[in-house]
């Protein structure tokens, strides 16, 4: 990968960014970077890999997102991922959970910048496709200045491709996962500094960006910009990551066309046993200002949860929403 592949991407997100929720955004942009849901080297090691780790090739680009703090299980489970096509490995050092905390994994190896170093370095001697590594700006009580420069120095180092830096410190002491996604204050300023002191590495910015002409103003300071909440809270943004960031026409013109599009996946998955709402959760935020949206909501959430829910529900459901509505704007 090259550091115009960076240019935008979406962020993982435990428990929410499964092979569903990737397929639904793939379609609603050809070029953004999609990532998993971070997987811990012991689930990839020794659980079940297909329904892990296994994805569609239409979703290409797309990284797998690791946890975990021993370099020899990371370099396995890096093998086995680049094994399964994936376009690139990366490592979480930015996530607060308490369970990621205390299985010594996360944001709070930020404290630890040689221990990340030897990881990378090992992911780095076994696979062949980029290793890269997603942190915060520091943790607790560490002076930011001082804490990403240490850490971004030593996986460079190593060999990393890519820094994916979260503009927040985390507070593993005091805050909660999901107080650690608001209260820390956003430094961009910071994240800048970082790019300019290390010119030669793509440094990709996170956190609250909330509209793509936010992120396509980032990128006169970074190399590239990774989308979290928005993507999956209000998708119908990403219809417009096409056009403005790369100057290419979107997948499909509207959301009705998306979905639509997405119904031999759905139909596929549902035939194998798959259960609507596991694929219809992410749809939740598709319209966003057009009539019927609420009841689009309405209707998958009372009958997509039914068992034996098919696409005749979703179709119901997009048939409430008005389909003379303009495209989604960013």
């Amino acid at each position: 990968m090259k550091s115009q592949d960076y240019i935008f991407s979406i962020a993982p997100m435990m428990d929410w960014t499964d092979r569903h929720c990737r397929m639904f955004h793939r379609h609603l942009t050809r070029r953004g970077l999609l990532y998993t849901e971070m997987l811990t080297t012991g689930a990839v090691i020794h659980g079940d890999r297909e329904r892990l780790l296994g994805f569609d090739t239409c979703e290409h680009p797309v990284a797998l997102q690791l946890g975990g703090s021993d370099p020899q299980e990371l370099a396995q489970a890096a093998r086995i991922g680049e094994a399964f096509g994936y376009d690139e490995i990366n490592l979480n050092v930015g996530c607060p959970s308490d369970r990621v905390k205390d299985g010594r994994f996360g944001a709070c190896l930020m404290a630890e910048p040689e221990l990340v170093a030897r990881c990378v370095d090992a992911m780095k001697r076994v696979v062949a496709v980029p290793v890269t590594v997603k942190c915060r700006i520091g943790i607790d009580d560490q002076d930011p200045e001082v804490a990403l420069d240490a850490l971004a120095r030593a996986v460079v180092a190593s060999g990393c491709d890519a820094l994916i830096v979260h503009a927040r410190k985390a507070w593993l002491n005091g805050l909660s996962p999901k107080e650690n996604r608001d209260i820390p204050p956003l430094d961009y300023d910071r994240v800048y500094r970082l790019k300019r002191a290390m010119p030669g590495v793509p440094v990709i910015i996170n956190g609250g960006v909330r509209s793509i002409d936010e992120a396509k103003a980032h990128l006169a300071h970074v190399d590239g910009v990774m989308l979290g909440r928005a993507a999956y809270q209000e998708p119908w943004r990403l219809l417009s990551v096409d056009a403005v960031i790369f100057g290419e026409a979107a997948p499909h013109a509207s959301m009705q066309d998306a979905l639509e599009a997405m119904m031999p996946y759905i139909e596929e998955q549902l035939a194998h046993g798959t259960r609507l709402h596991a694929i219809t959760r992410h749809f939740v935020g598709a319209f966003h200002a057009v009539p019927g949206a609420r009841a689009f909501r309405r209707h998958l959430a009372e009958q997509g949860v039914k068992p034996g829910a098919g696409l005749d529900v979703l179709r119901d459901a997009i048939a409430r929403v008005d389909a003379r509505a303009p495209a989604e704007a960013a």
